[in-house]
């Protein structure tokens, strides 16, 4: 069978499966908890790969994975490793149960809902979900272009054609049923993308540019600086190191502070189920993570047959680094079904992230921002306007996708600002009860300025010509890591000096069960 037959049969068996879940499971959402959190009824297969799925997309697999491997070599799999270990494994130690708790006490479906109810804020939660609207539009954009570089180079199918798929199959499983449709739908696709993985990992090792695992060994004992075929752990500079432990906070922590993934905690259903998530969240990641970012880590091992096709990996005229990854897998003798596999693995991945982005920031902008002025808005209208909302969000990152910002940057820019300015007083919120509404304020509003800064010298740089501006605009992980780090001391610092405001700031906190309703 032809090769572009094969691998069309292959996305097409995967997009009917996703509209036979959002069919079938679509029915089950009648209420607005249902379409947010799912009624509060997943399991824990369930919240973990829903959580996975919504965390690696194909701006880890292409963006991050070339990056850290062009800049880092076999360095780079530390940020694989650190996702694995603070932003699954400790994240979920530390959030879930606690997070779960107070928002099925309280009747909370949203983050600008959890801010208000801890630090009784009304101008906090409207704050909060503009932030999170606006700056999760640039995010899920980067989700798009995940697949421009793969479709170009590997298969040889027009990128626009890719982004359109992932729109139309994202918007059709959130206007069936939301979180209920997304869950089921992110635990087909979570098992694809382990799949994948795994058997990618299999043909790069086996590829002749890698050489098996003798040529693999190789690589990893010679030392040396990058940019260097012979590089496994190369000699990083102290610059080079704030940049890869950047990118490994970032990536981690910053997902601590993203509303799309706080939401995967409230829709737990008890304690048994929060305790079994840690394990197998921690497993995807390692997996999924861990082997992403690993295949980008041997981008050097392919620079021979990269010159014989004039390309560079670094230096004049080198590639993208969007690219790496795609032309890598399109030279490692992968056969026809795995390329099948493998733009269902990126679309998989790319469709589970988006669908959490937009129902997030479309369930935020309705039960946050427009019943706050329209108080009398029934369920079945906020519904209908939460699923408006989600169309209309995926229309606006499809066309933002089809700028030339690299996907590094984007995703960089919109973690930094919304972790940087929320992750602080959530996290805090949870643990100390001295925390009020003046030091939340201080961290929000110090945090977002901090994390401002290389978006807003990107947008500037696009205008006038300028070393400082380009070099700020290239400085979203660090900023991002500053902003979050800053924001703790003031949260820390402003509310240690303040009395609290409201009393019911220390109404909130976990009662050491989390129970199914």
């Amino acid at each position: 069978m032809d090769k572009q037959w094969i691998i069309w049969l292959t996305i097409g068996v995967y997009i009917v499966l996703m509209a036979v879940i959002g069919i079938t499971q679509g029915k089950k959402a009648k209420s607005i908890a249902d379409l947010t959190v799912g009624g509060r009824n997943a399991g824990a297969w369930l919240s973990a790969l829903s959580y996975g799925t919504a965390y690696f997309s194909a701006v880890m697999f292409v963006g991050y994975a070339g990056g850290t491997g062009k800049g880092f070599a076999l360095w780079g799999v530390l940020a694989g490793l650190g996702n694995a270990v603070f932003g699954s494994w400790l994240a979920w130690k530390v959030l879930a149960r606690r997070t779960r708790d107070a928002s099925a006490r309280l009747k909370l479906k949203t983050m600008p809902q959890f801010l208000d109810a801890r630090y009784t804020s009304s101008a906090m939660k409207l704050f909060a979900c503009l932030v999170i609207f606006i700056f999760l539009i640039p995010y899920s954009a980067s989700v798009y272009n995940g697949l421009a570089s793969v479709a170009e180079v590997l298969l040889g199918i027009d990128a626009g054609i890719c982004k359109v798929i992932i729109a139309v199959v994202a918007a059709l499983l959130l206007v069936f049923g939301g979180y209920l449709v997304q869950a089921r739908a992110d635990f087909m696709q979570g098992i694809v993308m382990m799949v994948g993985v795994t058997l990618l990992i299999i043909c790069v090792i086996r590829s002749k540019a890698v050489g098996g695992l003798e040529g693999l060994a190789e690589y990893a004992h010679n030392n040396g600086i990058v940019p260097s075929a012979s590089n496994g752990f190369p000699t990083l500079n102290a610059s080079q190191w704030i940049s890869l432990w950047a990118t490994v906070l970032m990536t981690s922590f910053g997902t601590w502070g993203l509303p799309q993934m706080v939401q995967k905690y409230y829709g737990i259903k008890d304690d048994k189920q929060a305790k079994k998530g840690i394990t197998i969240s921690t497993f995807f990641a390692v997996l999924v993570a861990g082997g992403g970012y690993f295949i980008g880590s041997l981008c050097y091992r392919y620079e021979e047959i990269f010159a014989s096709q004039g390309l560079a990996i670094t230096g004049d005229g080198a590639m993208p680094q969007d690219y790496i990854v795609p032309h890598m897998l399109a030279n490692s003798d992968i056969p026809n079904v795995l390329l099948g596999i493998v733009l269902v693995l990126l679309i998989a991945a790319s469709v589970s992230t988006l669908c959490s982005v937009t129902l997030t920031a479309s369930s935020t902008l309705t039960i946050d921002f427009i019943k706050h002025f329209k108080k009398d808005m029934s369920e079945k209208k906020s519904s209908f306007t939460i699923k408006a909302l989600c169309v209309i969000f995926v229309i606006c990152s499809y066309l933002i996708a089809n700028s030339d910002t690299p996907i590094l940057d984007m995703m960089s820019y919109s973690w930094g600002i919304i972790s940087g300015s929320f992750l602080a007083p959530y996290v805090i919120s949870l643990y100390w009860k001295k925390m009020n509404t003046k030091g939340a304020w201080a961290g929000i509003l110090g945090g977002f300025v901090i994390a401002f800064i290389p978006g807003a010298a990107k947008v500037i740089s696009g205008f006038v010509e300028n070393g400082t501006l380009t070099w700020l605009a290239g400085k979203g992980p660090v900023f991002a890591c500053i902003a979050m780090i800053v924001s703790l001391a003031l949260c820390f610092i402003v509310s240690a000096v303040t009395k609290p405001t409201n009393e019911k700031e220390t109404e909130f906190f976990y009662t050491g069960e989390v129970a199914a309703e």
